[in-house]
């Protein structure tokens, strides 16, 4: 038998509750009343819609849709579309809550929302994803809206489903609506420079916290768990700017080269075999567990939530940790993390280059022109550094971590949003 990859070691923490641990830290800090704190930890709407769909075979699935819009009080609402099996009420709650803070953090006029179908896309065709994608537009014809709640993929899905979402929408309207979904295929409005934006963002949040660290990009290694769109692009615009990638992974397991990986080449080898690094030659395999542990200066986790916890975080010796993914440390492990001294960029500001990127296309799509990718990408790195600036200014000022500070940034930004605005 091959090399087969152990199942990843979990904390099973309630995402909900786990966002909501970091939230209350926040809180407490920032001297947040009561009443506050309770219109903020609320999501201001959840929807569950029921989606009969005729398979290829002629049978009818019934699926279960969700979208939770926790916050609208910067503007309209924005998150990610997920079609996974593992989506719950729970788990769009919690990412629709990060996205609010996300927003915020980057200081950008938007509130949190997420959705998510129930479902495995590995498992269906394109006519069924189709037919599934435009029977949940059609559900949420009322709760979307350019300026009302605005989607954008995630986990499972990309411009392909989008486009049948932003048609099936303006068919509703009677009209074309460009605006309503973001992360679009360039020729529906899509903005340049969308695909590598989270990638960008993390690559611009490691480079400032490196500089606060006195970390010579250069003379750095890095290890980055994941290889999907947000790890692939992260590692190669670190590899351009002098960082050793030292390991990626995906779910075919880790690969481990001390000298470093040519990312180039592994993304080339990627997208030939379908997706995924399952034997490539440009390093020795090791486990995803070991790759978190690897004696690398940066830790990039841009898989999935929980996978730095209490059962690995005591032996994790990264100096720097930059969280590509949503989630990816345990609310359990944030206090080990700290005690090791190690820096994290955390997942509300390190990954908010994607939403800061569709706010360009809306904002393009709004205005009927089109900027040039450089503009864009100009643009994203001084929004995602000034926001790494401002809440590492605040982690100082409050003496908290830096993933406590953006909460705080975030959470005071949204409070007095609110108190300008007056509730009932």
């Amino acid at each position: 038998m091959g090399y087969i990859e152990p199942a990843p070691i979990k904390d099973k923490e309630n995402p909900f509750e786990s966002m909501m641990s970091r939230f209350h830290i926040a809180a407490e800090a920032l001297g947040l009343d009561d009443e506050m704190y309770n219109v903020l930890k609320s999501p201001a709407k959840q929807v569950i819609v029921t989606l009969p769909i005729t398979m290829d075979d002629g049978s009818i699935k019934v699926f279960e849709g969700y979208r939770v819009i926790h916050s609208n009080i910067l503007g309209p609402s924005k998150g990610g579309i997920r079609y996974d099996m593992g989506v719950s009420l729970d788990e769009v709650k919690a990412l629709a809550a990060w996205m609010t803070w996300k927003c915020a953090v980057v200081d950008i006029p938007y509130g949190g929302a997420k959705g998510g179908i129930k479902c495995n896309p590995r498992e269906m065709s394109a006519g069924e994803i189709e037919r599934l994608t435009r029977a949940y537009t059609s559900a949420m014809a009322q709760i979307f809206g350019a300026d009302r709640d605005i989607p954008a993929p995630d986990m499972g899905t990309g411009p392909r489903e989008m486009a049948w979402m932003m048609d099936e929408f303006s068919k509703v309207q009677g009209m074309t609506v460009n605006s309503v979904v973001t992360g679009k295929p360039i020729v529906l409005g899509g903005s340049l420079g969308r695909t590598e934006a989270t990638g960008r963002g993390v690559m611009v949040s490691a480079l400032a916290a490196m500089e606060k660290l006195k970390i010579n990009p250069y003379h750095a290694s890095c290890a980055v768990q994941g290889f999907g769109n947000v790890g692939s692009f992260a590692a190669l615009l670190l590899e351009e700017r002098g960082a050793n990638i030292v390991a990626i992974s995906d779910l075919s397991g880790a690969y481990h080269n001390a000298d470093g990986i040519d990312i180039k080449e592994a993304i080339a080898y990627r997208d030939r075999m379908n997706g995924s690094l399952e034997g490539f030659s440009g390093a020795e395999k090791i486990s995803n567990e070991d790759l978190l542990t690897l004696d690398a200066d940066v830790l990039v986790p841009a898989a999935t939530e929980d996978v730095i916890n209490v059962k690995n975080a005591e032996k994790i010796k990264a100096k720097l940790i930059v969280e590509g993914a949503n989630g990816p440390t345990s609310a359990k492990a944030d206090a080990i993390i700290n005690d090791k001294g190690i820096m994290v960029a955390p997942d509300i500001l390190a990954n908010a280059g994607g939403v800061t990127v569709s706010y360009f296309e809306w904002v393009q799509n709004r205005l009927g022109y089109k900027w040039t990718g450089e503009r864009v990408n100009r643009r994203s790195d001084r929004i995602m550094k000034d926001a790494f600036d401002n809440v590492y200014l605040t982690s100082k000022e409050y003496n908290v971590s830096m993933r406590i500070a953006a909460y705080i940034v975030a959470i005071d930004k949204v409070a007095k949003t609110y108190k300008y605005r007056g509730g009932y």
